[in-house]
């Protein structure tokens, strides 16, 4: 079995483990549309404010699986967090002790750790882990919504219920230049951690525009809704949503700010964005969202706009 580091920005390094990522996806999730290229993109890509590795492993020649990992460059001996991935074909042949041992090694290489991995919480993945000596530290469900039916015109009805005081506005792939500043200073306050991703930390319009110029470069269309206090002008408020040339979206982020929590705001910024790509591209059929069993104003909140669970994914962690 033969290691390698690949680039997770360069388009032949999606062109090379899109096959086995197509074949992996259509076993642990059936009920998914095949995985595009925009979407492998985006996994794999470098994100703001934090380095990438990207290893994988190869058989006789051909990509037997991969592991990336995300490296939050604020916390320079911090962990290295991400999903490692066997494709069908090769398992059973020493592919993934040989990802996670290459990945905890070029973690000790730069001073971080611990190794964390994602992955389908499934007796496969519990005895995997077990095998290296990690240890289950967190999990998350996958949620599902399906845009049509009831469940679409439950959004619409949703979206029309506005929240005195407030006014909502939209954007798709760029922030209008004045609201930029007051978009980075809400986004400071997100408080949830995500895979792979940098902590916040004071950003600015720049960061905003960064951001922006990723998810392009991913080949994805990101659209926004925000929330604007009557009184002041601010952003109070916001909900992400990302698109592609795929029958599936995800969700990004949705933040209220403390002050103006518990009146109905998140509710009425998330269903609008989900609304609004609704009707924006026809060929969407079905929206995921990823969030902490932990989290659970983010859990109830997906609920009351028609998400549904299928599926629930630990998160390990093996010392370096």
């Amino acid at each position: 079995m033969e290691i390698r580091s690949l680039d997770g920005d360069d388009p032949a390094t999606i062109s090379l483990l899109l096959p086995g990522f197509r074949e992996t996806m259509s076993l642990e999730l059936p009920g998914d549309p095949p995985v595009s290229p925009a979407l492998l993109a985006r996994l794999l890509q470098r994100r703001h404010g934090a380095d990438r590795i990207v290893l994988a492993a190869f058989d006789d020649g051909r990509p037997a699986g991969c592991v990336k990992l995300g490296l939050d460059e604020g916390e320079p001996e911090g962990p290295g967090h991400g999903s490692l991935w066997v494709f069908p074909s090769f398992r059973r042949r020493g592919a993934g002790t040989a990802l996670a041992d290459a990945a905890r090694a070029a973690l000790r290489g730069r001073g971080r750790g611990p190794l964390l991995i994602d992955a389908p919480h499934t007796p496969a993945a519990e005895a995997f882990a077990a095998s290296c000596g990690a240890k289950r530290c967190g999990t998350s469900l996958r949620n599902r919504l399906v845009l049509r039916g009831q469940a679409r015109a439950g959004l619409t009805d949703l979206a029309g219920r506005a929240v005195a005081g407030h006014r909502l506005v939209h954007w798709r792939d760029r922030c209008p230049q004045g609201l930029v500043d007051s978009y980075a200073r809400a986004w400071e306050t997100l408080d949830a951690p995500v895979n792979g991703q940098a902590g916040v930390r004071r950003p600015t319009a720049e960061d905003v525009r960064s951001r922006e110029a990723e998810a392009a470069r991913a080949g994805h269309r990101q659209y926004v809704s925000a929330v604007l206090a009557e009184d002041s002008g601010e952003v109070c408020g916001y909900a992400t949503l990302l698109v592609r040339d795929s029958p599936m979206a995800d969700t990004g982020e949705t933040l209220v700010l403390t002050g103006r929590r518990r009146c109905g705001l998140g509710t009425w910024l998330k269903a609008d964005v989900l609304s609004r790509v609704a009707r924006e591209n026809k060929h969407l059929a079905l929206v995921q969202a990823w969030n902490d069993v932990h989290n659970t104003a983010i859990v109830a909140l997906n609920r009351r706009l028609g998400f549904r669970a299928d599926s629930s994914w630990s998160t390990y962690s093996l010392p370096c």
